[in-house]
């Protein structure tokens, strides 16, 4: 039986999977997580961690709406959508995962965002608003796996160290389910852009500066809770 033939969306997957290979396993090694796992970082130094997110994710949403109101294509809407929903669950996930490190509403509120740790926020906003719907979603979705399975690793450590029960982590398990492999729906925004003449390059620069901006935030975290 003949193999199927890849698609270009699928083989420039691949070669961004290549490209993205160091930072990748940077990120699989990275010290704030080793320092999770092994219990030198406590629960109460995720504060730092929850006051970032508390602004990156009313940002992701804003810029989200912002994108579905120019996609055009069926396919655009509902890969969007979609993101759209698991960044308002995740607003939602928030709260108890706040509750769980001693972060009032107030002390949330109060918290002042830092550079390092809202970069890839403002990167995605710039593809939002700037760039085609193939170099976001190949950006996102190369993204959501790096980032689930980190979310993977920090619920199990929170679990199993410390003890926290599934509502405190739900922020992160519900993250932890992202696929492995870019989705179908994903695929078929960028095949959509390459045809329409979206040139590759353009679409692995994106997902290389928002996967960058990915190991920006993790170390700018490290720093902000072990120093």
């Amino acid at each position: 039986m003949a193999r199927e033939t890849p698609s270009r969306a699928q083989t420039l997957v691949h070669t961004i999977r290549e490209v993205l290979r160091p930072v990748e396993q940077q990120l699989q090694q990275h010290p704030y997580l080793h320092a999770l796992e092994t219990g030198h970082l406590l629960p109460s130094q995720l504060r730092t961690f929850v006051g970032e997110q508390s602004a990156i994710i009313p940002s992701d949403l804003r810029s989200l709406a912002l994108r579905i109101s120019r996609c055009a294509a069926p396919a655009s809407q509902q890969f969007f959508r979609a993101v759209l929903d698991g960044e308002a669950a995740a607003l939602e996930a928030l709260e108890p995962l706040a509750m769980a490190v001693g972060l009032t509403p107030a002390d949330r509120d109060a918290y002042e965002p830092t550079p390092g740790a809202q970069a890839y926020s403002a990167y995605l906003a710039w593809l939002y608003l700037y760039r085609s719907e193939a170099e976001v979603a190949a950006a996102l979705a190369v993204n959501f796996a790096a980032w689930g399975a980190t979310c993977g690793r920090m619920a199990q450590a929170l679990r199993q160290r410390f003890g926290w029960p599934e509502a405190a982590v739900r922020f992160f398990t519900q993250f932890a389910t992202a696929p492995v492999d870019v989705s179908p729906q994903a695929l078929a925004v960028i095949e959509a852009g390459l045809a329409h003449g979206v040139e590759a390059r353009y679409i692995i620069r994106a997902t290389r500066m928002l996967q960058g901006y990915e190991l920006m935030f993790w170390d700018t975290l490290y720093t902000l809770s072990t120093t």
